[in-house]
């Protein structure tokens, strides 16, 4: 929750609370009869707090993450054999979660994750 959102929730508490004390005082013997309209005014100004700061803000433009990786030296691509059925697995089939690459079978579905065996 943002700074802002906070400073206005507490602020519409106080102008509630407040407006509501005023109110109720108003019908006491020694009031003036502005307390109940400053009361009412004081609630009316703590809704609007709250209804301005429960409202979403409105999202612009939608961002996207990509993943570039740089792999020192040649490479040499091996064909990835699925270990539950022996299917073939493409790239495609090789996605980025949480920071681990995990592979989904398209044919049977197996989702594992890969593990990079030393080269020595």
């Amino acid at each position: 929750m943002s700074a802002g959102r906070i400073i206005g929730y507490i602020a519409a508490a106080i102008m509630l609370f407040f407006g509501v004390i005023y109110m109720l005082g108003s019908g006491s013997a020694g009031a003036t009869p502005g307390w109940f309209w400053i009361g009412l005014v004081l609630t009316l100004v703590g809704l609007g707090l709250v209804f301005l700061a429960s409202r979403k803000p409105a999202s612009t433009s939608q961002s996207s993450t990509s993943l570039n990786i740089d792999i020192p030296g040649s490479v040499k691509m091996d064909t990835l054999k699925c270990q539950s059925c022996g299917g073939t697995i493409g790239p495609e089939n090789v996605k980025m979660i949480a920071g681990a690459p995990v592979v989904t079978c398209p044919y049977c579905q197996t989702t594992y994750q890969l593990t990079e065996e030393p080269k020595w």
